[in-house]
Order: C-alpha cells, then structure tokens, then sequence
C-alpha cells in the first residue's frame, strides 16, 4: 500500500507562525475526512518562540526578559505540540507533515525516529554526520542540536514536525534554553559547512528522503 500513497509538497515561503496553525488545523480537518492526500508543508517563520504542551510549556525556559523579546519583534506563542520551548526564524526549515498514518504507521515513537531519519539522511547528502541521541529527541552533529521536532498526532492524523537549521541565525537560541535541554548548543547545515546554502535545494532533499522512509510519491506543488 505504501508505494501507492502520494505526498503533496507545498512550498509555502515565509509564513506567520498563527497563520501556519491555522492551516495545519485546516488540512488535518481535511485528511481525517480524507478530502486530501497527504501533505508535506514548508515553512519559513519570521522570529518567534513557541511554547509545548509539557509543564509550563517552557516559559520558564525564556532567558530574555519581556521588552527584549518585544525590542526584537519576537512573539511568544503556545502551539499544541509535543514538547519544549524551541525558536524559529529565517533560515530555518520548518516541515509540516499531514500525514494520516492508519493503517500501517500507527506507533508515535516510530513515526518520531522515521522523521529523525530524514533528517539525518538530508545531512548526509552534504557530507554531515548526524544522529541520534539516546533519550533526547531530535537531530544532532557534534553534540549539537541540528534539528528538534515536536509534534502532534490527532486520531493518527499528523501535524506540527520538525525544523531545521540551515542558515538560521543561532544567537537567537542565546535567549532560551533551547528545548529544555541547557548542557548542549545549537548548530545549523551552514556553520557545519562553512557556507551558505540554498534553502529550497534543502527541501527538495528533505521530500525525496520523506518519501523515501515513508514510503509515498512525491509530486511537489508550489501552493
């Protein structure tokens, strides 16, 4: 069954946090009711910092006071996700998938490793050595974290995911404890290589890598 699926890649560009929820509402409402294939959503955030589920969702993890946050133009935001307190900003990919995983994907932890996996075959692609780490999530280099995910699945329908630091501007995770976790530091592809990269090259690596572990095909859409 798997081969036969199909993944839609949307392109969205830069995109407001609340307008992206919003729009992952939508399609996860849609795919439950199997009005739509599967979706894969690219992102680009401008600066902001979102909350999870877990505690306090991570408030006590902000470094930066109130008006510094403000003097930046950073919101502060809740989501719905699994999870810490992670930032996202430009230069960072953020993956949405809407994926229903009935009936064959239905095990969260897998679903969490599967996407580490694209991840860490998209380094791979550029010569990086990522990985895993044991009990934390995400993917790292170095010790580094290179990308979180934090997700959600309603009724086995996918949304939220993960995000990717390509040419993200890292000081910005100066101003929490990025995901909770205060012993390690924060890397992107562009620090690792010493250069800049092209970030709609490093999505079409991701969906062909999603495609891939997920087994679906891939006809991509700018929408």
């Amino acid at each position: 069954m798997g081969s036969e699926r199909r993944l839609v890649v949307r392109k969205l560009g830069r995109v407001p946090y609340a307008d992206a929820l919003e729009l992952q509402r939508s399609l996860v409402e849609q795919r439950r009711h199997n009005r739509i294939d599967d979706q894969l959503l690219f992102v680009e955030h401008p600066h902001v910092l979102t909350l999870g589920v877990r505690g306090d969702g991570g408030r006590s993890h902000i470094l930066a006071p109130a008006d510094a946050l403000a003097a930046r133009g950073i919101e502060v935001l809740e989501t719905g996700r699994g999870g810490d307190i992670t930032y996202h900003g430009p230069g960072q990919i953020v993956g949405y998938p809407i994926v229903d995983l009935k009936p064959d994907r239905c095990d969260v932890h897998k679903y969490v490793r599967d996407l580490e996996e694209v991840l860490i075959r998209t380094a791979a692609d550029y010569g990086i050595e990522a990985g895993r780490i044991e009990g934390l999530t995400g993917v790292w280099a170095g010790g580094e974290k290179l990308a979180a995910i934090g997700i959600r699945i309603a009724r086995w329908v996918t949304s939220h995911g993960f995000a990717l630091n390509v040419t993200t501007d890292l000081d910005a995770f100066r101003l929490i404890v990025p995901c909770g976790i205060a012993d390690r530091g924060v890397t992107s592809l562009a620090r690792l290589l010493d250069r800049n990269l092209d970030l709609e090259q490093v999505q079409d690596r991701i969906a062909q890598h999603f495609c891939r572990v997920f087994e679906r095909t891939c006809p991509v859409t700018d929408m």
